[in-house]
């Protein structure tokens, strides 16, 4: 009985603590968006940009009265593309436009976070398309 006892205690000392490997690529990826990000806010007419993925979110805008107004309408347009996607077989949506009276919304997923990007009316959406599909 006693053997037994110490062949347990044995066993416990022997457990060693395995640590996760970080992922140092994919950070380096998200802080590459968010520099790109932050160079196309200062774009003429971008109003500014929600990114998202699955822990975080980041948002940055001109006027931050409308940080929860643009926040539904970035997470409800990014639904319904999905929505209406498969609802028409469409495969995949590669980007959202949304335009309003005074603002356009692009919406798009860069590689896994969700990105908004929020211009006047006049901005050129294509050339700031073209500057996050830089990264």
């Amino acid at each position: 009985m006693e053997e037994a006892c110490l062949v347990k205690k044995k066993s416990l000392q022997e457990v060693e603590a395995v640590t996760e490997p970080i992922a140092v690529e994919e950070a380096t990826a998200v802080n590459s968006l968010k520099a790109n990000l932050e160079a196309i806010k200062e774009c003429d007419g971008v109003v500014g940009y929600i990114v998202r993925n699955t822990t975080s979110a980041s948002i940055d805008l001109k006027d931050p009265t409308k940080i929860i107004d643009y926040a539904i309408l970035s997470s409800s347009a990014l639904d319904a593309g999905k929505v209406l996607s498969e609802l028409f077989d469409l495969g995949d949506a590669n980007n959202i436009a949304v335009n309003g009276k005074t603002i356009k919304m692009v919406s798009l997923i860069v590689r896994e976070s969700k990105v908004s990007l929020f211009m006047d009316k006049s901005a050129d959406s294509e050339k700031v398309l073209r500057k996050l599909h830089e990264i």
